[in-house]
């Protein structure tokens, strides 16, 4: 199975940004063959395609599958296992968003929750807490914000990235009501 020179590029390029991402070359140069793929692909096509032992493409589809990643198809009259990715590219970024928060920020925000809980025995301690207490509160804020935006339907969570800066000209108008008497007052909507 020969790669395409666009698929080859592509492939090459994203083995290197994997290593980037924290995985390793052969995993995002094998998810990489099978995102742009017409078809389902085994793994001995893709170990074909990619110039790579069966053994390590065994251990890559073991990675991304641990990711939740990819699919395991069967074809029929076909014994092997096939693999693919999901058709929706913002599947693809809902997963890959949620499953490095419970491997990165989940962790994270666990271990400061322990840090802030601990009985300050220094002035060194009280500084060190104050300093964990404002990261702990940025990666909390985003991680419900993530919460927030990831059951959103594709079509407004769209909306809402084209959005930009024009969400904080909304929330600058918002603001001029508010302090206008022209909306709501905070104290009306809950907002402190």
């Amino acid at each position: 199975m020969n790669l395409t020179p666009l698929v080859q590029t592509f492939v090459l390029h994203f083995g290197e940004m994997g290593s980037r991402w924290g995985i390793n070359r052969t995993v995002g140069q094998i998810y990489a063959l099978l995102y742009v793929s017409a078809k389902p692909l085994n793994a001995d096509e893709i170990a074909e395609s990619l110039g790579f032992s069966r053994s390590n493409v065994s251990m890559g589809l073991k990675e991304l599958a641990s990711w939740q990643l990819i699919r395991l198809q069967h074809l029929p009259n076909d014994r092997r296992e096939y693999f693919s990715t999901p058709d929706d590219v913002w599947a693809i970024f809902r997963t890959l968003a949620e499953q490095r928060r419970k491997r990165e920020i989940d962790p994270t925000l666990s271990m400061l929750r322990d840090a802030l809980i601990q009985t300050a025995t220094s002035d060194e301690d009280l500084h060190a807490q104050k300093r964990l207490r404002e990261m702990h509160d940025l990666i909390e804020l985003v991680s419900d914000w993530f919460d927030d935006i990831r059951h959103l339907d594709t079509r407004t969570l769209v909306q809402l990235m084209k959005l930009g800066a024009k969400a904080q000209k909304f929330l600058e108008l918002k603001n001029k009501l508010t302090l206008s008497g022209g909306g709501k007052s905070g104290k009306d909507t809950g907002e402190n």
